[in-house]
Order: C-alpha cells, then sequence, then structure tokens
C-alpha cells in the first residue's frame, strides 16, 4: 500500500480529571473523531494500518533527559491531587495516570511510521496521535506536549537510517560559506557534485571529499497555529535538519510570547539559517497566506536544502473554526499543502498529529491530508487567492532574515525586515489570551465560519480511473506504473473529422489518429472519469491539435482553462482575452507578458532558474488563476530534461485537482512518457540533479515578469505594498 495510517486506541485515554478551561480542549475525541470520519468516508480501509507500539525509554532519550523520562513514568501511580499538583508546575499541561503509555504510544507512532516510510514499506503515512509534542522540551512538558513526537522520529530516522555517504573536511553551508568538519548530507554522492558546483559558481575552492558515515537531511514542516518552540530548541544549533513553522504571533502577544518566534530568529552557530520562523501578527489568515508562505518562503528553500525526510508537525488549529487559532484556512487547503511537500524528499512524507480542537475542522483537515498522502485529487481552493496585507509583511520580513543564508533568496529582490517595535499594533493582548468571554464569543463564530464553508463544500468524485496514456503506437520501452491506464479509444469519427476541418496540419491519417485520442481522454476528464491524461502528437500538428484541444475544453464547459506550452508553439492568433484562458509559453530567451492572460517566459538553463520560475512565476499565477483544467503541452524543441518535464507536472496538478492532459511530442522518449505518467499518477518526481545557481539573465526575466504581473495578479507578491 501506498499510505500508512498509525493508531492505537489506548492514546484515548488520557483525560483532564478537574476543571480547566485551558486544557479541556485537549481531549479523546480529538482522535475518535478523526478515526470515524476516515472510517466513514473509506480512508482507513485504503491505508496500510499499523498499531502503534510504546517508545523504549531509549528511543525517548534521543531528545529527553533520563530524569525526566523517570519523572513522567512515575505520573502512572499519582492520585488525582498529585498529578494536578505537578501539572500546575508547568505550562498548559496536565497529566493523567495513563499519560506515560498514550505519550509513549505517541512517540513510538511515530518511529513506526518513519520506519516504515524509510525501509519503503509504503511511501507516506500519517500518525493519528495525542498526546502532541511539538512544545515539549528536553526536560519539561509544555502545551499540552509530553514527549516531542517529531524531534524524537527525526533523531531516530538520523541514528537508524544513515547511509554511506561524502563528507567534507570543510562543510558547505546554503550561503556557501565554508565550516570545518561540517558534514555534506546526501543521499547519494551526486550531492557532492551539487555543492561542488554551487560553490564553483561563486568562485569558492571546493571541500576535500571523504567517504563517511553521515545524517540524513530533515525537512520539518510545522503547521500549527502555535509556535514549536521545542522542536525549535531541540534543532536550533543542528545544520541537517531544516524546521520551519509558521504561527500566531501578534507581536509577540500570543502564547507561548517568544521573540525567539519572530523572524529574526534563525538558528544558532552551524545551524544558522535551518530555523525559518514566519510569524502571523494578526489572525484571520486563510488560504491564499498559507499557499503564499508555501511559495515564497517555504518551497525555495526546501528545493535547495534538498531533504531525505519531510516530517509534518500536523497541527489543524491552523484551519477554520478553531477558536485557538482564529486562523480562515479551508480544511482543503491542508490537501494542497501536503500534495506540494510529497515533490520533495522522493515522495517520503511523514505527518504527525499536533493541535485542533474544533473537532469537525480537526477530522476534515485530517481527511483531506490523508486523501492528498493517497494521491486524491485536491479539491479546488474556491476563496479569492488574495494574500492578507499583514501576511506579506510576514513574509516579506521572514525572507529578508534568511536571505544571507540562501542562494534561492539571495537572487531575488528582498526587501528590509520590518521592526516589530515600529509595526507592533497597540492594545489590549489577545483576547484569547484573557479567559474571558471573547474566548466563547470567538469560538462560536469560528464555528459558525466553518459550518457556512462545509455546506458550500461540494467534493468531486474520485474519478474510477486515476490516469491514462494514449498514444499513436505503443513503444515496448514503455514502462507504466501498474494502474495507469493504456487507453486505446478515440473519439467518434465524425467528431474528429468536424474539428480537424479547422487546420491543414490535421488532413493527415497520423494526425487525426492523435487528434481522436486526444478528443476521447479530454472527454473524460471534463465528465469526472479520468483524472488526467498523456497523449502523444506528431510534430507537425503539435499546435493545430493544442488549439483544437483549447476550444474544445471552452466549448465543453472548462471555465477557466490553464495551457503551458513548452517548446515552438505559439499561442492560437484568434484565442480570446477574456479571462477563461490562461497562456503561459516557456520558449527561447523572451520575457514578455503582453496582458495578464498572455505571458511567455525563457526556459531557464539552470537548475537554481528553473526552480525560481516555477515556485516564483508559474505556481502563483496557477494559484491566482484557479483552473479547473491544465494543458500541459511539451512541443517541438521543448528542451526539457525528463526531471524538469516531471516536476512541472507535479506541480501543476495541485493547484487544478489534478485534472491535467499533457500532450507530449511524439519524438519524445518512452521515458519521458512513463515519469508524466508516475507524477500524473501522484508518485514523486525525480531528483532535478545537481543545484546550479540561477544566472543573471534568467533572473533579470524573471523579475521583469513579476514586476510587469504583480499588480494584477497578488499571489506574486512577496513584500506588503508600501
Amino acid at each position: 500500500m501506498r499510505t500508512a495510517l498509525v493508531y492505537h486506541e489506548d492514546m484515548t485515554a488520557a483525560r483532564l480529571l478537574w476543571e480547566d478551561p485551558e486544557c479541556e480542549i485537549e481531549c479523546p475525541e480529538r482522535l475518535t473523531t478523526a478515526m470515524g470520519l476516515l472510517q466513514q468516508r473509506g480512508l482507513e480501509q485504503r491505508c496500510l494500518r499499523l498499531t502503534a507500539r510504546e517508545a523504549s525509554e531509549a528511543e525517548l532519550g534521543l531528545v529527553h533527559s533520563p530524569e525526566y523520562v523517570d519523572l513522567l513514568r512515575r505520573t502512572q501511580s499519582l492520585g488525582t491531587a498529585e498529578l494536578q499538583a505537578l501539572s500546575g508546575q508547568y505550562d498548559a499541561v496536565y497529566f493523567h495516570p495513563s499519560t506515560f503509555h498514550c505519550a509513549r504510544l505517541a512517540a513510538g507512532a511515530a518511529l513506526q511510521l518513519v520506519d516504515a516510510v524509510l525501509t519503503g514499506a509504503v511511501h507516506n503515512g500519517l500518525a493519528l496521535v495525542r498526546p502532541p509534542g511539538h512544545h515539549s522540551q528536553r526536560a519539561a512538558a509544555n502545551g499540552f506536549c509530553v514527549f516531542n513526537n517529531v524531534a524524537i522520529a527525526a533523531k531516530h530516522a538520523q541514528q537508524k537510517h544513515g547511509l554511506q555517504r561524502c563528507v567534507a573536511a570543510g562543510g558547505a553551508r546554503p550561503d556557501g560559506r565554508v565550516e570545518q568538519s561540517r558534514l555534506l548530507r546526501d543521499p547519494l554522492p551526486s550531492f557532492f557534485l551539487s555543492w561542488a558546483g554551487l560553490l564553483a559558481g561563486r568562485g569558492r575552492p571546493c571541500p576535500t571529499v571523504s567517504p563517511a558515515l553521515s545524517v540524513p537531511r530533515i525537512l520539518i514542516v510545522d503547521w500549527d497555529v502555535h509556535h514549536g518552540q521545542g522542536i525549535q530548541y531541540i534543532f536550533e544549533d543542528d545544520p541537517s535538519v531544516l524546521y520551519f513553522s509558521w504561527h500566531r504571533y501578534e507581536h509577540g502577544r500570543f502564547w507561548p510570547y517568544l521573540p525567539e518566534s519572530d523572524a529574526v530568529a534563525v538558528g544558532q552557530g552551524p545551524g544558522r539559517g535551518f530555523t525559518v520562523n514566519l510569524p502571523w501578527n494578526q489572525v484571520g489568515m486563510g488560504d491564499a497566506d498559507y499557499m503564499a508562505a508555501f511559495l515564497h518562503v517555504l518551497l525555495p528553500l526546501a528545493f535547495e536544502f534538498d531533504p531525505e525526510l519531510v516530517l509534518i508537525a500536523a497541527g489543524f488549529d491552523s484551519a477554520i473554526g478553531d477558536p485557538e487559532g482564529q486562523m480562515q484556512a479551508t480544511p482543503e487547503c491542508f490537501a494542497h499543502l501536503t500534495q506540494l511537500l510529497q515533490v520533495l524528499a522522493r515522495g517520503r512524507v511523514c505527518a504527525m498529529l499536533e493541535g485542533g480542537y474544533n473537532l469537525e475542522s480537526l477530522s476534515e483537515s485530517v481527511c483531506m491530508t490523508v486523501q492528498a498522502l493517497l494521491g486524491d485529487p485536491t479539491p479546488p481552493l474556491s476563496r479569492p487567492m488574495v494574500p492578507h496585507h499583514s501576511a506579506l509583511e510576514s513574509i516579506q520580513s521572514v525572507r529578508a532574515a534568511q536571505a544571507p543564508h540562501w542562494t534561492s533568496l539571495q537572487q531575488q529582490d528582498s526587501a528590509p525586515i520590518l521592526s516589530p517595535s515600529t509595526h507592533s499594533p497597540e492594545g489590549r493582548p489577545s483576547p484569547l489570551l484573557s479567559g474571558g468571554p471573547e474566548f466563547k464569543v470567538a469560538a462560536a463564530q469560528a464555528t459558525a465560519a466553518l459550518s457556512a464553508l462545509l455546506a458550500q463544500l461540494h467534493l468531486r468524485p474520485t474519478p474510477p480511473v486515476r490516469t491514462a496514456v494514449a498514444l499513436t503506437a505503443l513503444d515496448t520501452a514503455l514502462v507504466l506504473p501498474p494502474d495507469v491506464l493504456h487507453q486505446e479509444g478515440s473519439a467518434p469519427k465524425e467528431e474528429v473529422q468536424a474539428w480537424a476541418r479547422l487546420h491543414e496540419a490535421l488532413a493527415k491519417d497520423e494526425a487525426g489518429s492523435a487528434l481522436g485520442k486526444v478528443l476521447y481522454l479530454l472527454d473524460r476528464i471534463l465528465d469526472g472519469q479520468l483524472s488526467s491524461g498523456i497523449a502523444a502528437t506528431p510534430a507537425p500538428a503539435a499546435a493545430a491539435i493544442l488549439d483544437v484541444a483549447i476550444r474544445c475544453s471552452l466549448s465543453r464547459g472548462a471555465q477557466r482553462l490553464l495551457c503551458v506550452a513548452v517548446g515552438q508553439l505559439d499561442r492560437p492568433s484568434d484565442l480570446a482575452d477574456d479571462g477563461r484562458t490562461l497562456w503561459l509559453n516557456i520558449r527561447g530567451k523572451e520575457a514578455v507578458a503582453l496582458s495578464m492572460f498572455h505571458v511567455s517566459m525563457p526556459r531557464p538553463g539552470t537548475t537554481g532558474g528553473f526552480l525560481n520560475f516555477l515556485l516564483a512565476l508559474v505556481l502563483p499565477l496557477a494559484y491566482g488563476f484557479q483552473p479547473d483544467l491544465v494543458l500541459l503541452a511539451l512541443g517541438p524543441a521543448h528542451g526539457l530534461r525528463d526531471p524538469q518535464a516531471a516536476l512541472l507536472a507535479a506541480l501543476l496538478r495541485a493547484p487544478v485537482g489534478c485534472r491535467v492532459l499533457a500532450l507530449v511530442d511524439e519524438e519524445s522518449t518512452p521515458q519521458l512518457v512513463g515519469v508524466l505518467a508516475q507524477v500524473l499518477h501522484g508518485e514523486a518526481p525525480p531528483s532535478l540533479g545537481p543545484f546550479c545557481m540561477a544566472c543573471p539573465e534568467e533572473m533579470q526575466a524573471l523579475m521583469h515578469l513579476r514586476r510587469q504581473l504583480e499588480p494584477q495578479w497578488k499571489m506574486l507578491q512577496v513584500a506588503a505594498p508600501a
């Protein structure tokens, strides 16, 4: 199976034994309700179900002190009064006689999931656990958290699953500086070449290489609404772990009230640049804000870091309806975030539940995350994709704070860090912290907003066939994933002939045959029988077939069509510039936006340039446009290497709910068709290979286009307007 689900009903045993309004929201129903909805929707049955085991005390000792573990062990024999007294010594924590057992199961579930993913038993998975963990520290419980499940899993992955790699006597940082005795952390020897190329591009000498045992590079993404200071403290000087957290901060006026939760906290010593804090200084952040944070902060750094494993501290108190966070992100947004993370680390993604206290919002968000892990189409994001001004201020600050440490940010325009002292709004602390009636008002408002959202949420049913390939001639060298269908069908002859009359290039039998298969796939995608498809097009008829595909899509009900044309493919001259079609052409060296719906960009020749164009231009435009169908045309002389084409297709799946039709030049290799079939089917794309910084010409073209388009496409913004 593709996805593991790790759970144990014993984790519901611990509950609050006395009155405490602050702690009562962390309740067993958080797990039972989420598991119940997973079962109701048939998602649990599609996963490999693993029963959580207890973490050993040695495994807990990877992060926590022996004295702290011993203290927790002794809580099993304490009475209620003693448990309450001990709980009072910590911030927002309660203990129960079953807490030690539950917390060991939660940590053990995280370990089981990491082992299953890193041994190849599954591709990814979710550990549905409580108590949560990201606030707990080496010798202290904190914020409902007992053992730091994600941190223990990361340490375990490094110790148990380290591989033989290259190590440098002087290791390279992301910013190109060299430090002594620093490991170059990569699953393959080629990773050294990537850093060597980067250093060579900066005119710096390459480190000396010798074989050694190195720890894996791990990306931790903490999307809980509270700052996971426990994870940060544990890894703040560790350059093998990149920790990203967004969190409600309100200029330090929201729990846990820490200055080290701000954007300027970037890590310590050799770990500088590997702690990334994105503080939300206002409530109400929604889908556009979360997506902007991923596209303009997290993903550029993640691709440069090149992790071998992604761990998600999956707190859903950052979703709509949760009174703790007071945010507006929809449950389906978490499906998009999860799908975007799956293009990293060869798809090895492990999510561990953290917070989430509105049971309906929590359960819906958990289901959306599992659906994305299973490779199901992501529901569309229906709300306007316009980031808040405050969100752009936060993104601006974190990019500026991180730019000295990351090449991917240094090459782009970066505004100065905004000073909290001058931008912090005056007024009283957050109403949630007062414990007064405003908390109940916020909770009621959040619940009402969630109910209204879910009433409007109409999920597309999962198509019976996820991916199909239609080729005029089946190459024996073509290897398709087992569940990908080789489609033999064609549109009716009369329909093909009618469309073929539009172009002389379609008069030949070969072109007509290819057109029939394209129309057949397109019809099945639009009527919900197929999620995505791949069709071959003969070079002389490629532009004509693309034109017919555009016309046919619009005539059959597509409201917004995103067409990404790579290579020698011109935009149809009579295509209306009416907002129904967004045309992105990747070819040559031109960089011009003839309108907000007609954009031509150069094809980058470097890895860094290609990633910059995808993350800083193509994906923001796609999410801002919110298409219901993508036509990806790889025409004659498209020039993309297989991994580049695969990454482009994989990233375009997310904003369109996986409804992608790829038209591939028939002269392309069967390997290209095979890798496109894999990523459209939901598998991770192959590595782009050695990282190489973008050349100045590529960055000039990118920034030119962004400046032209930012006034119309708000998802391109990376800083708050002055």
